[in-house]
């Protein structure tokens, strides 16, 4: 589960991920791409104390500065934030970075760089993320997993009624915002959301 404060609408993520967790969530990814760096690291914090306690992952978005200040499990890197490599050098090897791809090159490239783990899409349009790139489909998920062994997470626009088309398509698992964030019941969509999966 990806948590952001844009698309949680106003609900505490320290009580979205406890929720989450108490119902099946076990790895989660915090985003924010527009809080001042100290107001990220707070929350940061708290998430991650939250994720500890839940016995969950806990990793962070595009920020190896804010991974490694908080003690997070990991980090999860776009293309356009710091190289494979680099970021390796700077969080170590016990730490877990995963890698968003959009095309079969990059996933090539993520898997020979030695990425823990992809995040392909959008699979469908999403509101979320609104200068995302073109979306890919189910199609192109089913021609990018022959191409890697790593789990691959399925992002962009999942819903309870795309899961199961996506795990079919070739999907270890996928990355949800609004779906959870947004529910009415977490926990309930949570349940429902799994169930789909598994």
């Amino acid at each position: 589960m990806i948590l952001d404060s844009q698309a949680a609408r106003g609900r505490s993520l320290v009580d979205v991920l406890r929720e989450a967790a108490a119902h099946g969530v076990r790895l989660f990814q915090y985003r924010d791409k527009l809080s001042p760096s100290i107001e990220a690291y707070r929350a940061a914090l708290k998430l991650r104390d939250a994720a500890a306690e839940a016995g969950a992952t806990f990793l962070i978005n595009d920020r190896c500065d804010l991974a490694l200040a908080v003690e997070a499990d990991g980090v999860h890197l776009g293309q356009e934030d710091l190289p494979l490599p680099k970021a390796r050098g700077l969080l170590g090897p016990g730490k877990i970075i995963g890698i968003s791809t959009h095309q079969p090159a990059q996933v090539k490239e993520a898997t020979e760089g030695g990425a823990d783990y992809l995040g392909f899409g959008p699979i469908f349009p999403t509101n979320t993320k609104p200068d995302h790139t073109a979306v890919v489909g189910l199609e192109g998920l089913r021609q990018v997993r022959p191409l890697t062994h790593l789990p691959i997470f399925a992002i962009g626009g999942v819903t309870l009624d795309t899961v199961a088309m996506t795990i079919q398509a070739g999907a270890d698992g996928v990355a949800v915002v609004s779906a959870v964030a947004t529910a009415s019941d977490v926990g309930r969509m949570v349940r429902d959301l799994l169930a789909q999966i598994g």
